[in-house]
C-alpha cells in the first residue's frame, strides 16, 4: 500500500477482500472449536495498570482522569494474560480470548501496533495439551482458507502434518553447534562468559557489553528461527528459566521451563506456558525483567499487585497466546500482516 493507494480504495479493497473473508471464516471456526470443548469466551479490559512486565515489550501509555480530576497512568494491554489469570483465580477453568492487543515500537511485515491475539487456558492440564491444540488450529485455518500448504518468504510447511517437537537445547546443538545448557546452572543462573565464548567459537557476532540474554537472542534470531517450521511446523520447547518469566520450572530439568513456541515457515506463531503460580517467585522475576528494561530502555512499568494477589490462589494451569493475524497470513499466502487486517493503523 502507498499514500496514493490507501487500503480503502475500492480496487485495493477488492484485492484484499478474499483474505479478509478467510480471516472471518477462520475466526468463526476457532470459536466453534472452543465452544465444542466447553471453553468460555471472555472479553477483558484493554486498559490495565500494567501492560506486562517483559523487558523488551513496549506499551502504549495513556491517562485516566477521574470525576474529581485526579489522574493516574494506565496502559493498553500487550496481552490479556493478567486479566485471564485473574478469571482462573475466580474459578473459571477453560477460557479463551480473541481480541485486539497493542505493542509499541512494532511495525513491519510481521508486526503491527494493534493486532489480534488468541489466548486460551486450561486448568489442571499440561502444556503438552496446548501443543495438540496448536496443531489442530493450523489444520483448521488451512481448511477454512482452502490451503494445502503454508508459505512465507520461500519457505513452505504442511499445516496438516504432525509438528516436529524440538527442545531449545537440541536446536542450539543442531543449528549452531552450541551446548546451551552447559551455560545454565541448576538454580537457573547463567554463565555469560561461557556462552560468549561458544558464540565466538561458532563464528557468531558478539559485543563486549552483551549479556547472556543478548547472546541467547542472537543465536535464536540468526541461526535457529530461520530453520524452524520448514516442511512441517516446529514446536520449540524447554526454554532456559531465565527466558520464561511466566512459566514454571520443568519437573525433568530445573534449568529449563515449561515454555514452548510454535514456528511455521520461520514465523513465530504461538507462545505457551505451564503457568507459574508462585507469587513471590513471579514478583522476583518481574523485578529482574524491569531492571533489564531500565538498563536497556531507561524506563520500567509498574507491577500489577492485583495480579500477584490473584496468582497466589490461581490453580495449576497451562496457557497459550497465538498471533491470529500471522496465522491468517500463512493460511492465505499474504506477505504482510496489513494485508489481513480489515482496517490497518495509519503509517
Amino acid at each position: 500500500m502507498t499514500a496514493a493507494s490507501p487500503w480503502w480504495t475500492p480496487d485495493i479493497h477488492a484485492d484484499r477482500r478474499p483474505r479478509l473473508m478467510a480471516r472471518n471464516a477462520i475466526a468463526a471456526a476457532l470459536r466453534g472449536w472452543f465452544a465444542q470443548r466447553d471453553f468460555i469466551e471472555v472479553t477483558t479490559s484493554a486498559l490495565q495498570v500494567s501492560p506486562g512486565n517483559e523487558a523488551h515489550l513496549a506499551a502504549f501509555a495513556t491517562e485516566a482522569i477521574g470525576p474529581d480530576a485526579s489522574r493516574r497512568a494506565l496502559y493498553l494491554h500487550t496481552s490479556p494474560e493478567f486479566a485471564c489469570k485473574k478469571l482462573l483465580a475466580a474459578g473459571e477453568e477453560r477460557i479463551f480470548s480473541l481480541g485486539p492487543v497493542w505493542r509499541n515500537r512494532e511495525r513491519g511485515p510481521l508486526h503491527h501496533p494493534e493486532f489480534t491475539m488468541l489466548e486460551w487456558y486450561r486448568v489442571g492440564e499440561s502444556y503438552e495439551r496446548l501443543m495438540d491444540d496448536c496443531a489442530e488450529f493450523l489444520a483448521l485455518a488451512a481448511e477454512k482458507a482452502g490451503a494445502k500448504s503454508f508459505r512465507f518468504r520461500g519457505r513452505e510447511a504442511d499445516p496438516f502434518a504432525e509438528p516436529e517437537r524440538l527442545s531449545v537445547a537440541e536446536a542450539f546443538t543442531r543449528h549452531a553447534g552450541i551446548d546451551l545448557l552447559a551455560t545454565v546452572s541448576v538454580d537457573g543462573s547463567t554463565d555469560r562468559d561461557a556462552l560468549y565464548e561458544a558464540l565466538a567459537g561458532a563464528g557468531l557476532r558478539t559485543a563486549p557489553d552483551d549479556n547472556w540474554a543478548d547472546l541467547f537472542s542472537r543465536v535464536m534470531v540468526e541461526k535457529i528461527e530461520p530453520a524452524l517450521g520448514q516442511g512441517r511446523t516446529t514446536i520449540l520447547y524447554g526454554y532456559p528459566i531465565s527466558e520464561a518469566a511466566l512459566a514454571r520450572p520443568s519437573a525433568d530439568d530445573p534449568r529449563v521451563a515449561e515454555r514452548f513456541e510454535l514456528y511455521c515457515c520461520g514465523v513465530e506463531l504461538a507462545n505457551a506456558f505451564g503457568e507459574l503460580t508462585d507469587a513471590a517467585e513471579q514478583r522476583r522475576r518481574f523485578a529482574a525483567e524491569m531492571d533489564e528494561k531500565e538498563r536497556v530502555y531507561g524506563e520500567r512499568y509498574p507491577l500489577d499487585e492485583d495480579f500477584l494477589a490473584a496468582l497466589a490462589v490461581m490453580p495449576q494451569a497451562s496457557g497459550s497466546a497465538l498471533g491470529f493475524d500471522r496465522l491468517v497470513m500463512l493460511a492465505t499466502g499474504a506477505t504482510r500482516i496489513d494485508d489481513v487486517i480489515w482496517a490497518p493503523v495509519a503509517n
